[in-house]
C-alpha cells in the first residue's frame, strides 16, 4: 500500500476546516521557504503534497509555473479553486506522473514524512528534478520545541500503537533523520533551519475544527467517533487559552534545501 492510498481518505474528510483554518498555520514556515528559495520568475516548480494550494498561491507571483500533486481529491479540488490557472493533480508522492528531470523546484510542506515509503518518495522527487534542481522539504521540529505535541499526544492516546517507521508527524524530526535519508536518496543539505512559528486561534472552536481536519485526527474519529475525539482533545486547550479566548501554540518547523 503506497501513500495515497494511506492518506487520501484521511485528509480529505474535512477539506474546508483544512483550506480555511489548518494549512494557514504553516504560513511562516511557507515564508521562509520563499526566502530561501529566493524564486527569479523563471522557475517551474512542483510541490508534493499540495493541499489547497495555499503554499503554491504565495509561490505563484514568483514562479514560471506551478503543478500540484496530492493524494487527496478533495484538497486537490480546493486548489483548483484556489489557482484555477495551474494544473493540480491527484496521485502517489512515491510513483510521480511527470517525466524525468522536469523542474527547477520540488517541495514538500509536511508531506513527506507521511509517505508509505520515505525513501520512495525522496528518490521520486529526485527523478523529477533538473540537475542541480533545489529541494526543500519542510517537516515538524523536535517534540521538545513543538507545543502541539499535547493535542498530538492526545489524539495518539486513541489510537492503537504505531509500527516502529510508522508515517506520522514527527516520522522524520528527531535525530536528523531527515537530513540523513536526503543524504542517502543522493541530495547535498544546502541549508537547514528551524523556523519558530505560532498557531493563533481566535476561539476554542476553530481550533477543534482546524485540529480535527488533520490525517492522524480523522483515523482517530473512524474509531472513537466524532465526539469522543473532540473532547479529548479540547481538554488539551487549558495551557494554551489566553485570557481573550484565543488558543495559541508555540512550534517549530524545520526546513531543508538541498540539491540534486
Amino acid at each position: 500500500m503506497g501513500s495515497q492510498a494511506m492518506q487520501a481518505k484521511l485528509w480529505g474528510r474535512y477539506p474546508l476546516e483544512w483550506s480555511t483554518i489548518q494549512e494557514s498555520t504553516s504560513t511562516t514556515g511557507y515564508n521562509r521557504a520563499l526566502s530561501i528559495l529566493n524564486l527569479t520568475g523563471q522557475e517551474t516548480l512542483l510541490d508534493i503534497g499540495c493541499g489547497s494550494g495555499f503554499f503554491c498561491s504565495l509561490a505563484a507571483p514568483k514562479a514560471r509555473f506551478i503543478t500540484g500533486l496530492d493524494a487527496t481529491v478533495e484538497l486537490a479540488e480546493a486548489a483548483r479553486r484556489r489557482l484555477p490557472a495551474y494544473p493540480f493533480l491527484v496521485g502517489e508522492m512515491e510513483e510521480l506522473p511527470f517525466p524525468d528531470e522536469a523542474y527547477d523546484v520540488v517541495t514538500g510542506f509536511n508531506s513527506f514524512q507521511y509517505a508509505a515509503t520515505i525513501a520512495n518518495a525522496f528518490a521520486e522527487a529526485r527523478r523529477v528534478l533538473k540537475p542541480g534542481g533545489r529541494l526543500v522539504v519542510m517537516i515538524w521540529g523536535n517534540k521538545a520545541d513543538c507545543e502541539a505535541v499535547s493535542y498530538l499526544a492526545a489524539v495518539g492516546s486513541l489510537l492503537p500503537p504505531p509500527p516502529p517507521g510508522a508515517p506520522g508527524p514527527f516520522a522524520l524530526s528527531e535525530n536528523q533523520l531527515l537530513e540523513k535519508t536526503l543524504e542517502t536518496a543522493g541530495f547535498t543539505i544546502r541549508e537547514n533551519t528551524d523556523v519558530p512559528t505560532v498557531w493563533d486561534y481566535p476561539n476554542a472552536e476553530t481550533a477543534l475544527s482546524g485540529f480535527l481536519a488533520a490525517g492522524p485526527a480523522v483515523k482517530a474519529i473512524d474509531l472513537n467517533g466524532y465526539d469522543k475525539v473532540a473532547e479529548t482533545v479540547k481538554a488539551t486547550f487549558g495551557p494554551h487559552t489566553r485570557p481573550d479566548g484565543h488558543i495559541i501554540y508555540n512550534n517549530k518547523f524545520r526546513i531543508v534545501l538541498a540539491t540534486k
